[in-house]
């Protein structure tokens, strides 16, 4: 069990970085003058220094000599560099057009997506209240489709581009920083060529949006790894149950940028969509910290019979009678 300070450094740090996730709108909106592809093309670019500046102050390099020896890895490696390339576009065009409250339905049906795949890939086993939180999702996004006259693809694609990439990496099998630096590895060359271009044809914001502008997108680097960073300082200092509930903060800040700082319209039909969206997550974290506090009792459960058996056995054994002895005397009215 992870110590009390311990735990607490890693809310600090699991708040810090959901925040940072949830206000980036704020950010991508600074970069309006410039087109959600090259926003996406100067992420990519600029990331890739920051990750090897980690890796080399962290000294992990390890893991690079084993991920070459397997084909397979560097091949689902790509397919995670796509996928999450896709999102990351959809989410700064969705933000810069005016999108900001589907793009945040979007990151709360990500959870309902993943358990959908969890059970058609993996072929994992739902819990009752599991299949009420996905029915509910579903609702949800029907009612979202009568209330945008349209089925809410953005959303969809978020939250189903996330689970797929969230799926790859499950095979990947690197940790938070590995991952990060051989995915933005793979993104350099095609992006850094996106620019170069961009520049030839006197279109790119870098050159031609001053020096604010070029600082901003210079930034794109840091602002996408930082929180990344303080999101694997929290995965190793919390439990699963926490880190999933704090997940929820990034579309809720999203949500609340979208009503209050863009002033994007919400019929009641949309608040319907989202009041059962919110219901199904508030059922699906219900179960599992149900589900964690029976894990949690079951192994201290099972913990205390292992101290009762060890005790049991360490506990010396009879000295063997070399005498006899008298017979203890019986109680009135008993007889032999």
């Amino acid at each position: 069990m992870q110590p009390r300070t311990d735990q607490r450094t890693g809310l600090a740090y699991g708040i810090a970085a959901y925040t940072m996730w949830g206000l980036l709108p704020l950010y991508w909106h600074l970069l309006d003058d410039a087109s959600p592809s090259e926003i996406l093309a100067h992420r990519m670019v600029w990331s890739l220094p920051v990750a090897v500046i980690l890796l080399a102050v962290l000294r992990r390099w390890s893991w690079l000599r084993p991920l070459l020896r397997q084909p397979r890895r560097p091949g689902l490696i790509l397919v995670a560099a796509l996928v999450i390339s896709a999102n990351w576009f959809l989410y700064i065009w969705a933000v810069n057009s005016g999108h900001v409250l589907e793009a945040s339905l979007g990151y709360f049906i990500n959870p309902l997506v993943s358990i959908a795949f969890g059970v058609l890939v993996l072929r994992e086993r739902l819990r009752p209240l599991q299949w009420t939180a996905v029915g509910t999702g579903a609702l949800a996004v029907v009612v979202m489709t009568a209330a945008y006259g349209r089925m809410p693809w953005i959303a969809l694609a978020l939250a189903f581009s996330f689970a797929t990439y969230g799926l790859v990496k499950k095979g990947i099998k690197l940790d938070g920083i590995e991952g990060f630096s051989a995915e933005t590895a793979l993104q350099l060359l095609p992006a850094l060529g996106f620019l170069v271009f961009l520049g030839l044809r006197g279109e790119s914001g870098f050159t031609t949006g001053g020096v604010g502008q070029a600082l901003l997108l210079s930034a794109c680097g840091l602002a996408t790894a930082v929180p990344l960073i303080c999101f694997g300082a929290a995965a190793v200092r919390l439990p699963l149950s926490t880190i999933g509930m704090l997940q929820y903060l990034a579309p809720s800040f999203q949500f609340l940028l979208g009503l209050t700082v863009f002033h994007e319209t919400m019929p009641p039909e949309r608040w319907a969509g989202f009041a059962l969206v919110w219901l199904a997550l508030a059922v699906l974290t219900w179960d599992a910290l149900r589900a964690a506090q029976r894990g949690r009792t079951a192994l201290a459960e099972a913990a205390a019979r292992a101290g009762e058996t060890g005790a049991a056995e360490a506990a010396p054994a009879p000295a063997p009678h070399t005498t006899e002895q008298p017979d203890p005397p019986r109680p009135p009215g008993l007889t032999q």
